[in-house]
């Protein structure tokens, strides 16, 4: 069942960092391919150790973030949990558990890799963002 449009995927979708240097087409893309939750309070969305395969945006509700046990924050309404996951096999660095009921969509490994496959020019442009995002963090005067 769509809990959410297709223009409110994509309005989300751009403003997360890992997509800044994609088009509309390409977002729509991604917004197609996600899937709409609804998540009960004390669902847990990924587990610190665990292996990721999922990208979540929450649109509605609020989560906790924990690291070994110790609380770090909590996130909200347009926020993003697990980028990385969608490009890599990489251990979660956190615990992340819905504080309140949540509504949520989600984009799986599978689902991302497949729009790589057919558009290539996504994964070309996801790692230009990247490389920008290292270069800009690194005290390395060799990377800039």
């Amino acid at each position: 069942m769509a809990l959410f449009t297709q223009d409110t995927k994509i309005k989300s979708l751009r403003q997360a960092p890992l997509f800044e240097g994609l088009s509309k087409r390409e977002l729509t893309e991604l917004a197609r391919r996600s899937e709409d939750m609804e998540l009960d309070a004390g669902t847990v969305l990924c587990r610190e150790g665990d292996v990721g395969q999922e990208f979540f945006v929450i649109l509605e509700g609020e989560v906790e973030v924990k690291r070994k046990g110790k609380r770090l924050g909590t996130r909200g309404a347009g926020d993003f949990i697990g980028e990385i996951a969608l490009l890599e096999d990489i251990k979660r660095t956190a615990t992340v558990t819905a504080k309140t009921p949540l509504h949520v969509f989600v984009l799986t490994r599978p689902a991302f890799q497949h729009l790589v496959n057919e558009h290539p020019a996504v994964e070309r442009k996801v790692l230009r963002t990247l490389a920008r995002r290292l270069a800009a963090l690194s005290t390395d005067p060799a990377v800039s």
